[in-house]
């Protein structure tokens, strides 16, 4: 059982960076893939990007490709989000997300995920 704690969101203007870190306790963390996930108000939650185990492999969804990127420290047993260049539709609650079985194909699907945290939030405003 992993326990996931977010932190680093808040306010920002458009076009400035954030960094969202994942911290992970409870568990062996480089057993888990990690995903991060977002909701914004009103709508569904959904993918941003995932990382591998070793942190080899990344996937993001087209809406944050050339802005956000997914990393990892397997000896801090964090993950972290880097995000440039926002926008205000990038406004939502990050959420990461951890699982150990999940294969490749299913990083997208946050049902296929066992383990949450409470999601921090960003405000992208002028």
């Amino acid at each position: 059982q992993v326990q996931l704690v977010e932190s680093g969101g808040g306010s920002v203007q458009p076009g400035g960076s954030l960094r969202l870190s994942c911290a992970a306790s409870g568990g062996t963390f480089s057993r888990y893939v990690m995903g991060w996930f977002r909701q914004a108000p009103g709508k569904e939650r959904e993918f941003v990007a995932a990382i591998s185990r070793s942190g080899g492999n990344t996937d993001s969804a087209d809406s944050v490709k050339g802005r956000f990127t997914i990393s990892r420290d397997n000896g801090k047993n964090t993950a972290y989000l880097q995000m440039n260049s926002l926008k205000p539709e990038d406004t939502a609650v990050y959420y990461c997300a951890a699982d150990s079985t999940i294969i490749r194909s299913s990083w997208a699907l946050q049902r296929q995920y066992d383990f949450w945290g409470q999601g921090t939030q960003v405000t992208v405003s002028s």
